[in-house]
């Protein structure tokens, strides 16, 4: 019993390994009869021809013992590369035409604007004149293309027995200002009693003000006078009476 056993084995092994030699042989006949078809037969509608990428598909299914996978996930994006070498530079340009002839401007530099006054004050001026000159200022004019501010304060009065009447004005190097007009305050009273020294006597603090124009740089000996209106007699006339008079003259730039 135990050496049919053994024969058993012994034909369960081998009868495997014939089967698969036959199979084997019978693939390499059939390649052999597509080998056949060379030449003229390749003509003939019984002859069929595989080519070795068939041949190589068709052997691996047969007696391959691995099989494709699925395909794999794409791969992530590579890091961007490196700058390349700067390019050599171009040819230069044509020179382009030529423009028209331009106009020659010659440009004026003004120097900046500095501040020019002055002030001339007095402490109790009390002139009693009706008619003259009471006080002067001398100033510096900077420019020839400016204006000069002039201003006097102080106490003026007038009493008369009648209707008179005084003025007060500027004049620059002894005249008075034609730019535009002159500079000058009036006091007119038409009320008196018949006795002089019963008049009404009022000292107020007024101010002369005002702007000339067209006058030359250099100096100029701005002065404050008094004297009668046209028409009208004089009276008793009395300016800076116990109080400080002043002068102010100022250089102004002139507006364009």
């Amino acid at each position: 019993m135990f050496p049919f056993g053994r024969l058993l084995l012994l034909v369960c092994l081998v009868l495997p390994l014939y089967a698969v030699e036959k199979v084997r042989n019978r693939g390499y006949r059939k390649d052999a009869e597509f080998d056949k078809c060379t030449g003229n037969d390749a003509d003939n509608p019984n002859c069929t021809r595989i080519s070795e990428e068939a041949r190589s598909t068709n052997s691996n299914t047969m007696y391959g013992s691995c099989l494709q996978g699925p395909a794999g996930n794409p791969g992530r994006e590579g890091n961007p590369g490196t700058n390349g070498i700067p390019g050599t530079p171009g040819i230069p340009g044509r020179d382009g035409m030529r423009g028209e002839k331009g106009e020659c401007v010659s440009e004026v530099f003004e120097e900046p604007w500095r501040p020019n006054y002055k002030q001339c004050a007095w402490n109790s001026l009390n002139y009693g004149i009706d008619l003259g000159k009471i006080a002067d200022c001398t100033f510096t004019k900077l420019r020839s293309d400016s204006a000069l501010r002039v201003l006097f304060s102080g106490s003026l009065r007038l009493k008369c027995k009648t209707a008179c009447c005084q003025r007060w004005y500027f004049t620059f190097n002894g005249a008075e200002c034609t730019g535009p007009l002159p500079v000058e305050s009036i006091i007119y009273l038409d009320q008196g009693s018949p006795e002089l020294n019963s008049t009404i006597n009022i000292h107020r603090t007024s101010s002369v003000e005002g702007l000339c124009e067209g006058m030359k740089s250099g100096l100029v000996d701005v002065a404050v006078w008094v004297g009668t209106c046209s028409d009208y007699p004089r009276g008793d006339a009395s300016t800076g009476w116990n109080s400080v008079s002043r002068i102010v003259i100022e250089e102004l730039p002139k507006s364009f």
